[in-house]
Formats: C-alpha cells, structure tokens, sequence
C-alpha cells in the first residue's frame, strides 16, 4: 500500500441538526399546501365554468330541441267561429306556441281577425309591413292605420297608402268543427312560409 493510503483520514459525514430537519419539513409542508391550494382552486373554477355552460348551451341548443317539436307548424285556436260575425273585423289573441316559461305575457300575440262570408276568414298580423307598429281598424272608414308612419291598409290587408311597399302579414287560417285556427309558430314575414295578404281591388 501507498503511504498515501495509509495516511488518509476517513472523512466524517455531516449530521443534520435538529434546526435543518425542521426546516426540510416545513419547506415540504409548504409545498404540499401550496398544491393543495392550487388543485382546489382549478375545481373551483371548473364548476363555475360549467354553471356557465348550462344556461348557454341550453340557449343554443333550444332552437335545434323545441324546433324538433314541430312548434312551428302547430295550428292555435282562436275561437269559434260565433265570436267573429259576418262582415266584421276583430281583435283575437293567441298564445303562439313557440314559448320558454320566461316570456310571462308576451305570449299573448295579438291579431286581426276578418270574417268576409260562411267559413272564409283572414286573419292579419298587427304588425304594420314598414317597421312593425301594431296597426289599428276603423271600421268606420273601413282601414287599417299604422299610428307610426301614417301606413294605411284596406279591410282586405291590402295596401292603400303610406311608407309600406305591402300589404299586411296574414296568417294561415282554417276552420275546423266550428273553430278557426291558424298556423302562428312564426310571425309572418316576406320570407317566410305564412301566407301573404293579397292585393285587392278596394272594392272587394
């Protein structure tokens, strides 16, 4: 052996001191805590994320869900054909179908409805075709005013003077075992599939 081999001294290894393992557990401690912290808050966040999501997901998806149901072309009785006497015009109401139980009242949706002779009728939108303004009927001068725009409209819906470039929206109508009812899942429009009001002469 090496004089050097023999002479050299074992090195003694270091004791940790009570201060330093305290240390290394509370170094630990802090961060299991830290993790912990940390995992309850990602949690936290995803359940509000998904409270979130329902509502808007629902939003979305209504349309696609209550559309399968065929809200669309349900027919609504608007009474029976007693109400509406020969000759006149009067204001119905109706509650369209096509609802979510937040709307409150305004599923009642107006409309007018014309008995022209047996089980012929019309049945108008109140809406005025230049901006959507209910319209009114005098009977005394036999027309439908808009009080917006000053939109005037026959007794047939047909248009007689003022800012709409059309007559009124009519709706699909029929009269089944002495009721009349009408196809009014959407309001009509010029896209739309209800029927349209028909130009006629005045004198009709």
């Amino acid at each position: 052996m090496s004089n050097e081999t023999l002479n050299a001294t074992p090195t003694a290894t270091p004791i940790p001191t009570s201060d330093e393992s305290s240390k290394d557990a509370s170094n630990d401690s802090g961060i299991s805590r830290r993790g912990f912290f940390m995992k309850l808050g990602i949690l936290f966040n995803g359940l509000v994320a998904a409270a979130l999501a329902v509502p808007i997901t629902r939003f979305l998806l209504s349309s696609i869900t209550r559309g399968s149901g065929n809200a669309y072309l349900s027919w609504v009785r608007l009474g029976s054909v007693n109400e509406f006497p020969e000759g006149e015009t009067r204001l119905a109401t109706f509650q369209n179908p096509y609802v979510t139980p937040t709307d409150g009242k305004t599923v009642g949706t107006a409309c007018w409805v014309r008995r022209v002779e047996g089980d012929h009728f019309q049945v108008f939108a109140v809406n005025c075709a230049h901006l959507g303004c209910p319209v009114r009927w005098f009977p005394q001068s036999g027309l439908f005013m808009c009080p917006c725009h000053g939109g005037a409209y026959y007794r047939d819906g047909s248009r007689a003077s003022g800012p709409p470039e059309r007559g009124l929206f009519e709706y699909p109508s029929k009269v089944e075992n002495g009721l009349i009812t009408i196809q009014a899942g959407e309001l009509p429009t010029p896209g739309g599939t209800a029927a349209l009001a028909t130009r006629k002469s005045p004198c009709a």
